[in-house]
């Protein structure tokens, strides 16, 4: 008979998230998340076999998590321009930004390295693009262009960013979205 889990997945890998932004994935080890998140070591490697699913799963869940914050934006904001951008920057946190813009490069590389995630994340970025889409243009392929075309212009206004700070990141990606849509 397996034993109960006393700290379930959800909450360990919500644990170990932090602790990658911290560390980035490479500094990950069982014995950091192990006390990181009050579990043995061997507790962790039994649950997920080796780092890289260790990693793997803690990936998987912050997917999880922006699907639905992505879905629930998307339930919530106007289909209108406007409900594009407010739905862009919902998926963005201002306390966050400047650590999410950096360290989280790192989390992506991993998304993009293993075949899993990167699937996981072409999947979100079609929703996403589906979701803005429909808030530009009833045309489907015309929506399509430029729900991508926002997507992408939306993670580049949000790279530049990162460089500048001189204006807080909300105002800064919303200025961008507001001049793009403008010149369309």
């Amino acid at each position: 008979m397996t034993r109960r889990k006393t700290i379930p997945d959800e909450q360990v890998l919500g644990t170990l998230f932090e602790l990658m932004m911290k560390t980035g994935p490479d500094g990950l080890t069982f014995a950091r998340a192990a006390k990181a998140s009050g579990l043995a070591a061997a507790t962790l490697v039994q649950r997920y076999g080796n780092r890289e699913r260790m990693v793997e799963a803690i990936l998987m869940q912050a997917w999880d998590h922006l699907d639905a914050e992505t879905k629930a934006a998307d339930n919530e904001e106007d289909l209108t321009p406007e409900g594009a951008i407010k739905l862009l920057l919902r998926l963005m946190s201002p306390d966050t930004a400047e650590r999410d813009a950096t360290d989280g490069l790192l989390l992506l590389r991993e998304d993009i390295r293993n075949p899993r995630l990167r699937e996981r994340g072409a999947a979100w970025g079609g929703a996403l693009v589906s979701a803005l889409g429909r808030r530009l243009s009833a045309d489907a392929p015309e929506a399509e262009l430029l729900g991508s075309q926002m997507a992408a212009l939306w993670q580049g206004a949000y790279t530049w960013w990162a460089f500048d700070q001189t204006v807080p990141a909300d105002r800064a990606i919303r200025q961008a979205l507001e001049a793009w849509l403008q010149r369309r």
